[in-house]
């Protein structure tokens, strides 16, 4: 039986920031969190880093009260993926990515060896449709869904396998939040705060909209890293996340108009 995933850890609306440690070096992602410790919760490992740094990089938490995130979107045969996730759950790491895609049977693997391995300590997100597509990306590739539709159908398959945990645009995280109810742990990237460009992100939103839809943790990247003041930037995305939780809050407590 998965265990229920909980959000009590964000007892700040910093805690909520997954920054993206998109760097070609440790040096540069070390300089990086320590930039930004204190004003972020969790820093995000993806493959540029990993690929250059190996495994070093999910040491680059220790020491700080934030969690590591290893955004390396696992997608292979079960056993392989099981492997992965228990030389994972012997480090440090809070968060690792697979992708929906890779089927019931991998996805089942990963949720019971995170489990097994780590006691609940490492949380699997299955990935549902990348960001940077939309519906005619999914045309090309066969699937005749709505981006949608297909997040929800990934959604459903994943929660089956186990899964608790998901990652989607700001477009479904409603979606997905009334399916699975508070007890799933939705992040979403594609977050931008307000005036910033989109980059290659094509399904975006703010921080604040995110969050009342239902986001838990929202990952932020360049509008971050390239501000001119980091720290400013960072409180003035906690701030907005804020916003949102407040909205979302006053959204549950409203009566139903329902009779």
């Amino acid at each position: 039986m998965p265990l229920a995933l909980s959000t009590t850890g964000f007892d700040a609306p910093h805690r909520r920031i997954a920054l993206p440690l998109d760097h070609a070096t440790l040096a540069e992602a070390r300089a990086c969190v320590q930039s930004f410790r204190g004003r972020v919760g969790i820093f995000k490992v993806g493959l540029q880093l990993f690929a250059a740094e190996g495994p070093a990089a999910f040491a680059l938490t220790e020491g700080t009260d934030a969690d590591l995130f290893a955004d390396l979107k696992l997608c292979d045969i079960p056993q392989t993926v099981e492997g992965a996730i228990a030389s994972l759950a012997r480090s440090s790491t809070r968060y690792v990515t697979v992708h929906a895609s890779g089927g019931p049977a991998m996805l089942a693997r990963a949720a019971e060896t995170a489990e097994r391995a780590a006691g609940g300590r490492l949380v699997v997100l299955a990935v549902t449709v990348l960001t940077s597509l939309d519906d005619g990306d999914l045309r090309e590739q066969g699937i005749s869904e709505k981006v949608a539709e297909h997040v929800l159908r990934l959604s459903r398959m994943a929660w089956r396998a186990g899964i608790r945990g998901f990652v989607c645009s700001p477009s479904e995280v409603e979606l997905l939040r009334r399916e699975h109810g508070p007890t799933a742990l939705l992040v979403t990237p594609g977050v931008r705060p307000t005036g910033s460009q989109d980059h290659d992100q094509k399904r975006v939103a703010t921080a604040a909209d995110a969050v009342a839809r239902g986001a838990d943790i929202v990952v932020v990247g360049r509008p971050l890293r390239e501000a001119a003041d980091p720290s400013s930037a960072a409180r003035a995305l906690a701030e907005d996340i804020a916003q949102g939780l407040a909205r979302r809050d006053a959204t549950e407590r409203a009566p139903s108009t329902r009779t």
